[in-house]
């Protein structure tokens, strides 16, 4: 009997099912908005706007700020018209045309799709939080002496981390830290 026939079915089938790590792609950046989402929470929960409280003496503290404007409190200071809806639709279109990228990858570039996973979660927390309130909580504080960086929350660290490992990707940087030839 000729199983052509069935080892092509089968073999079309292996071809058309989701491979393992994609799952990654689906369930990270779920997982950094529901932590982000929680984590801005219990912040609005337990400390009043520009209240502080500190995690490790001189150097973090958590201090509820808003953060109306877009990354690093660029624009936060400025007050337009329709602001919060014209950040929204930037940020909506910058999540758009990530996920696009992300989708038109190969398979095979896991290093990129996870670093493009963390962007995407860290990207939607944020938006969430721009949707619902206009603005984003950021809580933590670093600091050393009088020189505070900029506060920022669980989906902006994804975003870093994610841009980073990017980065690492595109320069062709491999898993031994050495450049690929």
């Amino acid at each position: 009997m000729d199983n052509t026939l069935d080892d092509s079915v089968y073999a079309g089938e292996r071809d058309a099912a989701v491979p393992p790590r994609r799952h990654l792609e689906v369930w990270l950046p779920m997982v950094i908005v529901a932590v982000d989402q929680a984590t801005k929470a219990m912040i609005r929960a337990s400390l009043t706007e520009h209240e502080s409280r500190t995690v490790i003496p001189g150097l973090m503290d958590f201090t509820h700020v808003l953060n109306s404007g877009a990354a690093f409190g660029f624009l936060n200071g400025v007050d337009f018209p329709f602001k919060t809806v014209v950040i929204a639709v930037i940020a909506t279109a910058a999540l758009i045309g990530v996920g696009v990228y992300a989708a038109n990858l190969a398979h095979h570039q896991i290093v990129a799709r996870l670093g493009l996973a963390l962007i995407i979660g860290g990207a939607a927390g944020n938006l969430i939080d721009r949707l619902v309130s206009g603005s984003v909580v950021d809580f933590v504080d670093v600091y050393w002496g009088t020189h505070h960086f900029w506060a920022f929350n669980i989906a902006d660290s994804a975003i870093s981390v994610g841009v980073a490992i990017m980065i690492l990707d595109m320069l062709g940087v491999d898993r031994r830290g050495t450049p690929n030839a």
